[in-house]
């Protein structure tokens, strides 16, 4: 279990995405993750900002538009059809998600001094009506990008963040064989554990989910899109009951990250 998002705005806030099991069950209560535990991705983001031109190289639909600070068209994604990209200095950038029009989330990307370090700030307001996730982490250079390009561009690895409670925390509660799942960021879910596909509610990137309990203290989430598998989440509870830890295996981007929950 974990909250969890692929690439891009919304995705670099990094909201994670949980998995959950009832009755006496291990899986039962309310968790919130603890950031300090998390392994992260090792599979860099590239970005090039260069001649007015912003790419995104390593996201799932990696697209290309023009860094002028308007509203740009972006094909192939469910949580935004219009990003912008504003230059504020040689060291900072501002990008803004939207859905139809409305802001679906909002990153700002200021670069250290000497180049090597990145703060990203985020808002995610991906689902209508609930409080924005707001997240801060820090990004490692691992590679500099094409001579004279904006100092943004280049190789860099997340190597810590935090986000707002409501990106972290979820409850979950088992009943037999049912499991409901609900976030403080506004997703939630009610399945079978026999693998078949139930609603996913509150993400515009997962549609349908699919639970496995595998052992008393483990089970396997498989969230899909349109009946591609979008990720698959495999949450284990310690002996004594008080930590959860999820592995998250990203389809669309092709990483693996760990996060360790902790029992409210």
């Amino acid at each position: 279990m974990s909250n969890k998002k692929p690439c891009g705005i919304a995705w670099l806030a990094i909201v994670l995405l949980p998995v959950v099991v009832a009755a006496q069950s291990p899986f039962d209560g309310t968790w919130k993750t603890d950031m300090s535990k998390a392994k992260l991705s090792t599979k860099p983001l590239v970005y090039v900002l260069e001649n007015g031109i912003y790419e995104c190289k390593t996201c799932p639909v990696p697209f290309s538009i023009k860094a002028d600070g308007q509203d740009q068209k972006v094909a192939g994604y469910p949580y935004w059809d219009t990003i912008s990209v504003k230059v504020i200095d040689d060291h900072t950038i501002e990008m803004t998600s939207k859905k139809d029009g409305r802001i679906t989330g909002t990153n700002k990307r200021t670069v250290s001094a000497d180049g090597n370090t990145l703060t990203n700030e985020s808002s995610d307001s991906t689902v209508p009506d609930v409080a924005p996730v707001t997240g801060k982490e820090e990004w490692k250079r691992v590679a500099k990008g094409p001579a004279g390009s904006h100092l943004f561009s280049g190789s860099w690895l997340t190597e810590k963040g935090n986000y707002s409670d409501n990106g972290l925390t979820f409850t979950g509660k088992v009943e037999g064989n049912i499991v409901t799942y609900s976030s403080a960021a506004g997703q939630s879910y009610t399945a079978k554990f026999d693998g078949t596909d139930a609603p996913y509610k509150g993400d515009p990137g997962i549609d349908t989910v699919s639970v496995k309990r595998l052992a008393t203290n483990i089970i396997e989430e498989t969230d899909k899109y349109k009946g591609k598998i979008i990720s698959v989440t495999k949450s284990t509870v310690s002996a004594d009951g008080k930590t959860m830890t999820s592995v998250v295996s990203n389809k669309l981007v092709g990483t693996t990250e760990e996060f360790v929950a902790v029992k409210q």
